[in-house]
């Protein structure tokens, strides 16, 4: 095996699997068995109004991403999984969770509409 670009980005993708599927199992712990819900559904740092009522989902995004990553570490520790495979898996999963966190912060805080004031002497 020669050491190139290639070979390094793969090694650092694979290393990176386990600090991030760690703070996923993490916040899905301070959800589930903490009933912390400080990093629900942020948006620009803000908490919704009725947190508690978005943490179940919050949780699964957070379970569901971190068991396909120790899904694709196990598979390539194992040998089971090419390279094509186990990448795909951790890249797909990545992004399934950025959109889905963000798609869920989206929903948690509605756009509420601003009426205007009625004229003065109406």
């Amino acid at each position: 095996m020669i050491f190139d670009v290639s070979v390094a980005l793969t090694w650092i993708l694979f290393l990176a699997l386990f600090p991030v599927s760690f703070y996923w199992l993490r916040r899905a712990w301070r959800i589930v068995v903490r009933r912390d819900f400080s990093e629900v559904a942020l948006k620009r740092g803000e908490s919704p109004p009725n947190p508690a009522r978005f943490a179940p989902y919050a949780a699964a995004i957070n379970l569901v991403g971190a068991g396909v990553l120790i899904a694709a570490i196990i598979g390539v520790v194992t040998g089971e999984y090419a390279y094509e495979t186990w990448s795909a898996m951790a890249g797909s999963t990545l992004w399934f969770k950025v959109l889905a966190d963000f798609i869920l912060a989206r929903h948690a805080h509605p756009v509420r509409s601003r009426k205007r004031a009625a004229p003065a002497g109406q």
